[in-house]
């Protein structure tokens, strides 16, 4: 079952395909939904992915593949199911119906993904803040799921390759496994990126620079926010 915006993008990517051959961009489906931020786009398109109506095409970076139009619609060449509001039809400005291939394909150079404020690499800082900008991101650091960005503050994960200043990529969980790099809440106060650690029925969450000490604590006192999964540097 979609929501009306993730149906209106499908329909919007598709018939966008079948009038131009061209691929909208991010920009023009942000502009076409109305929404104020591109970060409303990925979260769209991730829903699609999740419930199966598109997908990220392995080792070609920058591509979704539409799998198929939600239910009622005849088949990818047409589209049967009642339309969209008029304000939405007098933005796409769709041509008549004609023959698609199976599947279409949309490219974007980027991905944006919503920075949620600072993390501390050192002392734990206070917890993650409100969604304050985008970051354009390699599609290929992505996969299914929820993510957010971090800038870095702090040396503790220096030996890990991870510098003060840099952005962490993160993938939104809220379980890991051991060794894996995560964001967590420290008793829902301090948000710190280390690595994990399970010492039998305590979790450690270890520093990657020998100055600082690995700090242990109960289950119930840490959350666990997402895991790394991609960092970006500027110089």
């Amino acid at each position: 079952m979609l929501t009306q915006k993730q149906k209106d993008l499908l329909l919007f990517i598709h018939q966008r395909l079948q009038k131009t051959g061209v691929p909208p961009s991010f920009d023009e489906m942000k502009d076409a939904l109305d929404l104020k931020s591109k970060s409303g786009i990925h979260r769209l398109i991730t829903a699609l992915v999740e419930r199966g109506f598109i997908r990220r095409l392995p080792h070609r970076a920058r591509a979704i593949e539409v799998i198929k139009l939600p239910e009622g619609v005849a088949g990818p060449a047409t589209l049967t199911e009642s339309q969209p509001p008029p304000e939405f039809e007098h933005r796409l400005n769709p041509m008549p119906a004609q023959p698609a291939p199976e599947h279409s394909v949309i490219h974007s150079q980027s991905v944006p993904v919503p920075v949620m404020g600072r993390i501390a690499a050192g002392t734990p800082i206070s917890a993650i803040q409100d969604h304050t900008h985008d970051i354009d991101c390699p599609p290929d650091l992505l996969s299914n799921g929820e993510h957010f960005a971090l800038e870095v503050r702090g040396d503790s994960m220096i030996e890990a390759g991870i510098h003060d200043g840099d952005t962490v990529i993160v993938r939104r969980a809220d379980t890991a496994q051991n060794g894996d790099i995560v964001v967590a809440l420290v008793e829902k106060e301090e948000a710190t990126l280390k690595r994990l650690r399970k010492k039998g029925a305590s979790i450690a969450l270890e520093a990657a620079n020998p100055a600082y000490e690995t700090r242990t604590f109960s289950p119930d006192q840490i959350d666990i926010q997402g895991r790394l999964v991609g960092l970006i540097r500027r110089y």
